[in-house]
């Protein structure tokens, strides 16, 4: 399931924001209290979607905007006049008094988004690594008489059993078949 991180500079709202996500089942929510707290939970953790008022204990959110990473969106939730100071085209913002299904769908949206980006941004094979891959494919081809899709198949399971990347697992499989990688 998503995470959603959540910080309001009041904290029954950001409570009530939480209880309105989690008890539709569109995400678990963080409840954070500052800026900072946000960009140390993001540094250990993949998320999609922050939800904040524009002003947070440490200053403005539009601060916070610079530092998030490019598959995690900003939504400002707070009054219109606030939101109407954030001149940054790409923060989303919601103005409050707020209807439930246009937050959960804006929250939803925003998660899909994320999804999607993450396809792009996520870290690509070097030519070395790809290079690993394609002779551990070859040789299971040639010694143990695979097909290429087998081959690819058992390169891929070995890096999903072991928690490797598959480039780390071609290098493995070079040296079970007595290989240097």
């Amino acid at each position: 399931m998503d995470t959603v991180i959540v910080a309001f500079e009041n904290p029954a709202a950001g409570k009530q924001f939480c209880s309105l996500i989690e008890s539709s089942g569109t995400a678990r929510c963080v409840l954070c209290r500052s800026g900072d707290q946000i960009r140390r939970l993001l540094s250990r953790q993949t998320c999609y979607c922050v939800v904040c008022s524009p002003h947070l204990p440490d200053g403005p959110a539009e601060w916070l905007f610079e530092d998030l990473p490019p598959i995690c969106s900003l939504l400002l939730v707070g009054p219109q006049h606030m939101l109407d100071a954030c001149d940054s085209p790409e923060i989303y913002k919601l103005a409050t008094p707020l209807p439930r299904e246009e937050a959960l769908s804006t929250v939803r949206l925003l998660l899909q988004f994320g999804h999607r980006l993450e396809k792009y941004v996520r870290p690509r094979r070097t030519s070395a690594e790809q290079e690993l891959v394609n002779r551990a494919k070859n040789l299971l081809i040639q010694r143990k008489g695979l097909t290429e899709e087998e081959a690819h198949r058992s390169i891929q399971k070995r890096a999903m059993d072991s928690g490797l990347r598959a480039a780390e697992a071609a290098r493995q499989i070079l040296r079970d078949l007595g290989v240097q990688p």
